[in-house]
């Protein structure tokens, strides 16, 4: 569920017209739906009722710092993967000790700005960053509290450049060696042993691979314990779908999630973590472009849109859907025609969608791209100069810019031209 519905034939965000934010702001532009970013962590926070627990919001899905205090203020700590994200969820308010540090490269100087800024721990991915991170530590005189991450050889069922879960990918431990490693770790004076690590990909549409990972982490937890570890933390990732496609099945709820860690894990007395992204920030944002010309072609008809894949490159980067819609709603019974939907930008890979059914379109009409929140407004360049769009955020009646539109003038005088041109 979302709250982005017709009333009175007009597309609205909340109890905002969708059509006046572009009256304001200028298209195209990201809009957030702080309702349901709300509704979604609590479907998360609510499903691990009963447990120790934390839902730690993955950022790196949608990362502007008025969408991480509305979380934060909510109860939910965040998931970081690099030191940018790190000091963004800080400087977002959120205390050091509700922030988990993933991510597979992290710099000793990463390292060094957590530990001295606070931090709830480092999920450790491999053994030359336990070494760096143990020596980091020790120079500053501080405990890190780590858990490692292990990769359990489950395959998730997911596109293949969002998979993170099988033996060929970059991410953690094999599972095989955890108890190796673990040793290893527990040797080392500067770092605090706390719980294992696990996430085995994003926009995961079926519980079965979660199972068959979490019951390889509670095989573990018991074997690293009686190897004398004390394992009292499980982090066990994000990666649950959200439906982009409405007319497909909807993915499994938080609540059956919730359900299937405590029939795995809930035994084993450890606090749990996870880190949802997606499904908290996918359907809370939408994108709005205006149709700059309607092309005809050679068999089909173009609608050019003044957005393109630098401002949305999931279609491009993953052949992803979006379900694209008008801000005014069509007539009942209106007849479709199929269009492809591309961008301005001089690539072929600038199209969002092909042979897509849509009500009859005109230069000058205004659409939305749907469940376009997450890896959206994060993912966007400025390719051929164009500026970054602008981010909205709406509660109830009420909207505000949340990153403006930069100028020409911004984006080129960052340039810097050498003193001998």
């Amino acid at each position: 569920m979302d709250h982005f519905l017709y009333r009175n034939g007009s597309l609205h965000a909340e109890d905002v017209p969708v059509s006046d934010i572009a009256a304001a702001v200028g298209t195209p532009f990201y809009v957030y739906s702080t309702a349901t970013l709300l509704r979604h962590f609590s479907l998360f926070d609510e499903a691990l009722a009963g447990t120790d627990h934390l839902v730690c919001y993955a950022m790196k899905a949608a990362s502007n710092q008025a969408i991480l205090k509305t979380l934060a203020q909510a109860g939910a700590g965040m998931d970081v993967v690099s030191v940018g994200e790190y000091l963004r969820a800080r400087a977002a308010g959120v205390p050091g000790e509700r922030i988990v540090f993933s991510g597979v490269g992290k710099t000793a100087e990463e390292i060094r700005t957590a530990l001295e800024g606070g931090i709830r721990q480092f999920n450790v991915e491999s053994e030359p960053e336990l070494e760096v991170l143990n020596a980091v530590a020790l120079s500053l005189g501080k405990i890190a509290p780590i858990t490692i991450r292990v990769n359990p050889d489950v395959d998730a069922k997911t596109h293949a450049k969002i998979a993170t879960g099988k033996s060929e990918n970059k991410f953690g431990i094999p599972i095989a060696r955890a108890r190796e490693v673990y040793a290893l770790a527990g040797a080392m004076r500067g770092l605090d042993v706390i719980g294992i690590d696990v996430h085995i990909g994003s926009q995961l549409t079926d519980l079965a691979p979660f199972e068959q990972a979490y019951l390889k982490v509670a095989e573990l937890t018991t074997l690293l314990r009686a190897d004398g570890h004390d394992i009292r933390r499980l982090d066990l990732g994000g990666g649950l779908g959200i439906p982009y496609e409405r007319s497909n099945s909807a993915p499994p709820l938080p609540l059956d999630y919730g359900a299937l860690i405590k029939r795995t894990v809930g035994h084993l007395g450890c606090e749990i973590e996870i880190e949802p992204g997606r499904l908290i920030a996918g359907n809370a944002g939408i994108m709005v472009c205006r149709v700059i010309y309607v092309k005809q072609g050679e068999g089909r008809d173009f609608l050019i849109l003044d957005g393109a894949m630098n401002d949305l490159i999931r279609p491009a980067m993953y052949d992803a859907h979006h379900d694209i819609v008008p801000l005014v709603e069509p007539e009942p019974g209106v007849e479709t025609r199929p269009y492809d939907i591309v961008g301005p930008v001089c690539e072929t890979g600038d199209t969002f969608a092909r042979q897509r059914a849509m009500s009859p379109l005109a230069a000058g009409d205004t659409i939305a791209f749907r469940s376009a929140g997450a890896y959206g407004a994060v993912m966007a360049s400025e390719y051929n100069t164009r500026p970054l769009i602008p981010e909205v955020l709406v509660k109830g009646d009420q909207f505000a810019v949340i990153r403006h539109r930069p100028t020409f003038d911004e984006i080129i005088n960052r340039d810097t031209i050498p003193e001998w041109l």
